[in-house]
């Protein structure tokens, strides 16, 4: 393989936005994954606080 033909190929591959999209698609899917998981671990907190409530006075 030839430096030219290797300069090409590496060329070719920085102008290739391709791969840019897919990790863009991966960074927002991994962003989306954190703000479910930090939603339902406060839904969890806030139901764990309501349910200690109810059985005080239930006490």
């Amino acid at each position: 393989m030839s430096i030219q033909t290797l300069t090409a190929l590496v060329k070719r591959f920085i102008k290739d936005e391709e791969g840019l999209t897919t990790v863009e698609y991966a960074i927002a899917g991994s962003l989306v994954g954190l703000a479910v998981v930090t939603a339902f671990t406060d839904l969890g907190t806030a139901v764990g606080a309501a349910i200690a409530e109810l059985t005080a006075v239930i006490s």
